[in-house]
């Protein structure tokens, strides 16, 4: 199953749905105001009710909803850097225990909606990313369970500007609206394993990053067990895995991204997202 968070044009509201190949089912419609969300639907383990809605017809086709973050209101945003061999192999990192930085909400980019890159860089990098969204509560976990706690994957495009992150991370990552977030998640029941993931990135449709989730330092679960043991993990929380190597930052030469160019991310058994640079 593929769920989507969504603004509706006509109606002038948001949702969030089950996506079918036309469009979507309406799931806040259907729950209304007590599940009025995907963090909401998390939070309160309904996620196996939504299987009663899967044949249902579509209420509204992709023409007449502009997409969301996939969970647009995260209340945690980790980030896992230096996490692929080739990506280690570039910045020549040598710490053993996960680079960990945060994001904040207001950073995100739904699907379609364009990267702002900010007037002061010259250096906006792209990072195509898989994006584990968490489904139930997850303190101080072990790796053998922590992918129970899981309740889908997304695409992530980790926008950076370098010359602000080389200073901390933490500046060079939030700024307002470089952070793609979509198109939808795929629950977990769909992926049992994500270490099997084909994932792509595409600038101005050259593919400038191929490799598989097979190649993390750290794999899904070992990040979920090192997070957790420090700090607690809810439902609708986001943890983004880290970016394979062919970044713009570390080819001869530089390769950035500017206003009007095309940026891709495609993760297998998920989907493909999209935006401009604006």
């Amino acid at each position: 199953m593929q769920l989507c968070s969504f603004y509706l044009i006509d109606q002038q509201r948001k949702s969030y749905g089950i996506v079918q190949q036309e469009g979507v089912i309406d799931i806040g419609l259907r729950l209304g105001a007590d599940c009025p969300d995907l963090k909401t639907l998390l939070q309160r383990g309904a996620l196996s009710d939504l299987d009663a809605y899967v044949s249902q017809p579509i209420d509204h086709p992709f023409s007449a909803i502009r997409f969301l973050p996939v969970v647009e209101n995260p209340g945690k945003v980790f980030c896992v850097g230096m996490n692929y061999a080739d990506k280690r192999k570039e910045f020549a990192e040598t710490i053993e225990a996960p680079t960990l930085f945060v994001r904040f909400a207001d950073s995100l980019a739904a699907h379609q909606q364009p990267l702002l890159k900010p007037i002061t860089t010259q250096e906006f990098d792209y990072e195509g990313e898989l994006a584990v969204i968490i489904g139930q509560a997850a303190y101080q976990v072990k790796a053998a369970d922590a992918l129970q706690h899981v309740a889908g994957y997304s695409c992530f495009m980790d926008a950076t500007v370098r010359d602000m992150q080389f200073t901390w991370f933490t500046a060079g990552k939030n700024w307002q609206q470089t952070g793609g977030f979509g198109p939808w998640m795929t629950t977990a029941d769909e992926i049992p394993d994500p270490q099997q993931l084909a994932i792509k990135t595409w600038l101005n449709q050259r593919e400038v990053q191929n490799d598989t989730t097979a190649s993390m330092v750290h794999p899904v679960a070992k990040i979920i067990e090192y997070i957790s043991a420090f700090s607690p993990l809810s439902p609708g929380d986001v943890i983004i895995t880290g970016s394979p190597g062919g970044v713009g930052k570390k080819r001869t030469p530089p390769l950035f991204m500017f206003p009007g160019d095309e940026i891709e991310v495609e993760i297998e058994k998920i989907g493909r997202l999209h935006h401009y640079v604006a």
